[in-house]
């Protein structure tokens, strides 16, 4: 039988090895360069292989951190702290440190983040917000404002989550804390932010009602965030989230109880259009 030769150039260059931990440093611009080096056989199948070998997930047996999620969502996976094991949180977050991205850890509680912060140099804890921070790539930044309110200081908490999750992905954040309906002529003293915004994250407890007075008083969208702030009745956040979520008030959409890292990246999303 008489074999066909191969089309593809064979190269002449040594198979690359990839550094430990580099080889789930994927970008758009990584990816498209691989590729166009594998079609005109400057790297051979192998090598785009190596290259290619944590991507787009890297399975550390206990979990598959998704190293695929910048390119598809624009922002990489961010870890949730909470119910997981020092060892677990640190090579979780090792592995998205070595591969170049962004790091946001979120619930981290203070003595979690001590430990964590000695094995993985350059984290940024934040204590209200609980969040653990590592900027290794920059992005690009938003024109727009995202303007973060709290109803009260028992709230910030959960807008401080928010507003470390919208500026970590590039938006310009303002805030505006404890001007809930209690006080209204607080939220009225903001007005001039209010209308400059390009869209409004309302966190509050109780019964959720500066969400509606947000939005009957802006033409922008306005996330509500309820949290868990309040007496027995309010039922550990129910009570607000029924109350946003039954608005009669038009462009007010809700996220989970207390999911400040949701909001901020719903705002994110909208700040991008």
């Amino acid at each position: 039988m008489i074999r066909k030769k191969s089309s593809a150039r064979k190269s002449t260059q040594r198979p690359h090895r990839s550094k430990p931990g580099q080889q789930g440093k994927i970008t758009p611009e990584t990816l498209e360069s691989i590729l166009r080096q594998f079609k005109t056989g400057t790297i051979s199948l192998e090598q785009a292989l190596e290259r290619l070998k944590a991507f787009p997930f890297a399975d550390l047996g206990f979990a598959k951190v998704d190293l695929h999620r910048r390119m598809r969502k624009g922002f990489p996976e961010v870890v949730f702290a909470g119910g997981k094991t020092i060892d677990q949180l640190t090579k979780i977050i090792k592995c998205l440190d070595q591969a170049g991205q962004n790091v946001l850890a979120t619930r981290v509680e203070p003595e979690v983040s001590k430990r964590l912060s000695k094995s993985i140099p350059g984290l940024t804890y934040n204590p209200l917000a609980r969040t653990l921070v590592k900027q290794n790539e920059a992005v690009a930044k938003r024109p727009g404002t995202i303007l973060i309110i709290s109803a009260g200081t028992s709230d910030i908490p959960v807008a401080e989550e928010a507003a470390v999750t919208a500026a970590l992905m590039g938006n310009k954040v303002e805030k505006s804390y404890d001007v809930g309906v209690a006080g209204i002529h607080r939220l009225l003293d903001a007005k001039d932010r209010l209308h400059k915004a390009r869209v409004i994250i309302v966190v509050a407890g109780m019964e959720g009602a500066l969400a509606s007075v947000v939005g009957g008083m802006v033409a922008v969208p306005v996330i509500a965030v309820p949290t868990s702030v309040g007496y027995g009745a309010s039922f550990g956040g129910l009570a607000a989230l029924l109350g946003m979520l039954n608005s009669c008030s038009s462009g007010v959409a809700v996220v989970n109880i207390d999911n400040g890292f949701g909001a901020g990246f719903l705002a994110h999303l909208i700040n991008s259009l």
